[in-house]
């Protein structure tokens, strides 16, 4: 038995025993409440019943639905002569159906308050006591109630439920795209590393052809091939070490083309504000030569975060710096907002971007400013 199991089990008990307290003190005492002639043995023998089926309200609840027959099965043992109460009989039966509407299942649930409405229209109809307009008014009305109070908590708490379900099948949702996206991601990054490794290793055979043709008529020209080699090599080197460990789709494509780089920015930029989109380059330290993969990062951060731009915002202008520090390059994209609304869940362009600086021990971080939203990355530089 469950911990949750054993504390409901004893909560039915604590019920019972106190519905059962309540009617035997009304009994022995009497309370005022207490009408008619009768055995106060006899009803404490229905009370006692009673509340030993009620402990059954959720674990066999149609079992307890058994406890009204335990008055009418008295009354008629003892030829109608009998105690009627207030604790002892009436209060039991509207828990009885309280409980029966709050936690039957299926039919039960509107068994439930048609018998409690039979029992006390019986009692109403054989006992004389009880056909007083104001005694049939409180009768109905409490057991209705008592079905209308249970029935009210069962749909809130089915209610509670579902929003749980669906609210962890969005999480449970969410969480499989974002690794979707980041698989996806990352096979695209392997893919392109593949090709600038392909293309680097292309340079160095061409050049290592080249320094052997001529090594002995000019060493000079073989000696800068050489160092074109080693700072190629070395650059070729780095990338495949981030290239291992990454997925490639065994059917992609390879184009051996070189891949975009810092010096392709202008076009994208153009491209940009040929959908309507006016965007502004500013580019410090040039000239310097980069890693092949880190000039791809930073294209693809741009790229990326520009698209966010024209699908997620209403401005019509945008601000993209690159700066080459001594240590570092770092990618600003900025635009004047203000977002727009969209009932469609978020991408993973983000996600896209983080996966591809991280690759480099970079970082990216992306917040909204006064009027619009700022993307900042940075991407480590190795000295060679």
């Amino acid at each position: 038995m469950t911990t949750m199991t054993r504390a409901r089990w004893a909560l039915d008990l604590a019920l019972a025993a106190l519905l059962a307290v309540l009617g035997l003190v009304e009994v022995w005492l009497p309370l005022e409440s207490v009408m008619g002639e009768g055995s106060a043995v006899v009803s404490t023998v229905g009370i006692v019943a009673f509340a030993a089926l009620m402990t059954q309200r959720r674990a066999r609840p149609w079992l307890a639905l058994a406890s009204l027959l335990v008055w009418p099965v008295l009354g008629i043992a003892q030829g109608g002569q009998m105690q009627v109460l207030f604790f002892g009989q009436l209060v039991p039966v509207m828990v009885l159906v309280y409980s029966l509407a709050r936690h039957g299942q299926g039919r039960l649930r509107w068994v439930a308050p048609l018998a409690g409405i039979l029992f006390v229209s019986t009692a109403d109809l054989y006992i004389p006591l009880l056909q007083e307009p104001s005694e049939l008014i409180f009768h109905w009305a409490g057991v209705i109630l008592s079905f209308l109070t249970g029935h009210s908590l069962r749909l809130a708490e089915d209610r509670a439920v579902r929003e749980a379900v669906r609210a962890q099948e969005a999480r449970v949702s969410a969480r499989q795209r974002a690794m979707v996206a980041v698989a996806e991601e990352r096979a695209r990054i392997a893919r392109e590393l593949h090709d600038i490794v392909a293309h680097s290793v292309g340079m160095i055979v061409v050049q290592a052809g080249a320094a052997e043709q001529v090594v002995e008529e000019d060493p000079e020209f073989a000696r800068r091939a050489l160092g074109t080699i080693r700072t190629t090599g070395s650059s070729a080197l780095a990338e495949m070490r981030r290239l291992v460990g990454m997925l490639r789709a065994p059917d992609a494509e390879v184009d051996f083309a070189p891949q975009p780089g810092i010096a392709a920015l202008p076009d994208l930029v153009a491209s940009s504000g040929e959908s309507g989109l006016e965007v502004s380059l500013t580019t410090r330290g040039e000239g310097r030569r980069l890693p092949r993969g880190v000039e791809l990062t930073a294209y693809r951060v741009v790229q990326e975060a520009l698209t966010n731009v024209r699908l997620h915002s209403a401005a019509t202008r945008a601000e993209v710096v690159v700066d080459v520090g001594g240590d570092a390059l770092e990618v600003q994209i900025r635009d004047e907002g203000p977002a727009l609304p969209s009932e469609e869940p978020p991408g993973h362009g983000l996600v896209g971007m983080r996966e591809r600086v991280a690759l480099y021990g970079g970082t990216v971080t992306s917040e909204p400013t006064e009027s619009g939203f700022t993307v900042r990355a940075v991407l480590p530089l190795e000295q060679v």
